[in-house]
């Protein structure tokens, strides 16, 4: 897919320069983090408890070598645990502190997981030609999340499996490009710390945002990580989840 997009006005210039520089206010405390997982899951995103960093840039789980520090479920039974009921997840934040938290992929909504560069390019397009983006969150490990709504199951099922399947944590550095998330897989839903000082997944644009069709967002994004690769990645594999 491909797009043609005419020259920056000073519009987007400006845009530009609010989308890089911007972080959205986040309440500090444990009092900010329930809120804005409760914001998360009153907008329709099933959330369970994740790991969380350790120090010494380790994962909170017992497991030697975890490939995915704090990014992943704490329960093998994320899937059936992941919820919007908002008491649940009162108690799970009060009683687990320092616990990042997941969103369930493929149920309600999608995620359309992108390259960071590419991503706020992509995003400066959208939103500059009137495209309904929604929420939008940015992990400080490099990448740019478009949460979307969820294509639902086809009549095909040979023609849809997981993001999973294709696209595992040990090879995650061996697909830097568009990762699309939907039935059977998961994101880190902000407020999230990862290992490291400081670095976090924030949201760009909230949850309040309305989810709209991934269809409306691809052919942005997926053309943005073309060039992206071409520039940057020449013979690396862009793959694309659906």
């Amino acid at each position: 897919m491909s797009a043609t997009f005419g020259g920056r006005s000073g519009r987007q210039g400006k845009l530009s320069r609010w989308l890089r520089g911007r972080r959205p206010k986040e309440a500090a405390g444990d009092g900010g983090r329930e809120t804005l997982l409760l914001a998360a899951a009153a907008a329709g995103l099933p959330l369970a408890p994740a790991a969380h960093p350790a120090p010494g840039y380790r994962c909170s789980c017992d497991r030697v070598g975890c490939p995915t520090p704090a990014r992943h479920p704490v329960s093998f039974a994320w899937q059936t645990q992941s919820t919007t009921d908002r008491a649940q997840i009162e108690r799970w934040a009060r009683h687990q502190p320092d616990a990042n938290f997941i969103t369930a992929t493929g149920m309600v909504h999608d995620v359309l997981d992108v390259p960071l560069e590419p991503g706020r390019e992509a995003l400066e397009r959208l939103l500059g030609s009137g495209v309904e983006v929604g929420p939008v969150a940015e992990s400080d490990d490099g990448r740019l999340l478009f949460f979307t709504l969820t294509r639902g199951t086809p009549e095909d099922e040979d023609e849809w499996w997981p993001c999973e399947l294709d696209c595992h944590p040990e090879t995650m550095d061996e697909h830097p490009g568009l990762r699309w998330h939907c039935r059977g897989s998961y994101v880190l839903v902000p407020p999230a710390r990862l290992p490291g000082d400081e670095r976090r997944v924030r949201w760009v644009r909230g949850p309040e945002h309305a989810l709209p069709d991934p269809l409306s967002l691809l052919e942005v994004l997926t053309d943005a990580c073309s060039r992206y690769a071409g520039a940057d990645h020449q013979g690396a594999a862009w793959p694309l989840r659906h």
